[in-house]
């Protein structure tokens, strides 16, 4: 399996404009949302919620939201990974189920101590959000395997796409939002650094 996954890495490009007409299928897109939800997590916590928008009228609104960029407004579905806030706290009752499950029996009550002291001195806005990024490179390589475009974008107003979507800062934080569709380009030429350029072995 090792040369399947890399090709799909190394024919994933970003997508920056879509054929608009053409929809996702259902399947297709829960194929992709199910990527996300089994993705790894920082504690078991799975820090991310996923809002999947569709509508034509949705997609023009969010794409001024992201600074016009085309593949918001032309892609045929787009998911918002929203980070959690408020459920990150060691007290909430999210946090403490999901530790219970991750840390059964004897292992909680210590699972939870380092949890505490964890979120004590951590910047948990950021943290969520990094987190949420695991989740979305998983999506983007589900939707290669699934024949599908992808592009992340990360320039976006945060505000502006609370307000679109009614999103209480308290609980969640817009980490990234990724564009889906069939791309209406042909796909550009992978360019990377050489693996010598990147990496120290000591």
């Amino acid at each position: 399996m090792k040369q399947p996954l890399l090709a799909l890495f190394k024919k994933r490009f970003a997508c920056h404009q879509f054929q608009a007409e053409r929809p996702i299928s259902g399947d297709d897109l829960t194929y992709l949302l199910e990527a996300g939800r089994l993705s790894p997590s920082s504690f078991g916590l799975e820090q991310w919620k996923f809002v999947v928008l569709t509508s034509r009228d949705h997609l023009r609104d969010l794409q001024a939201a992201c600074f016009n960029q085309p593949q918001v407004g032309s892609a045929s579905a787009v998911v918002v990974i929203l980070a959690k806030l408020a459920e990150m706290d060691p007290d909430s009752d999210y946090a403490r189920r999901l530790l219970a499950r991750e840390y059964p029996g004897d292992q909680f009550a210590g699972a939870l101590k380092n949890y505490r002291g964890f979120h004590a001195a951590t910047d948990v806005k950021a943290w969520s959000t990094t987190q949420c990024h695991i989740a979305a490179a998983n999506m983007m390589t589900a939707a290669t395997a699934a024949d599908l475009d992808s592009c992340a974008i990360g320039g976006f107003d945060a505000g502006e796409v609370r307000r679109q979507l009614e999103i209480d800062p308290v609980r969640y934080e817009p980490a990234l939002i990724l564009a889906f569709g069939y791309c209406a380009e042909e796909a550009s030429e992978k360019l990377r650094l050489p693996l010598e350029a990147l990496v120290e072995y000591r």
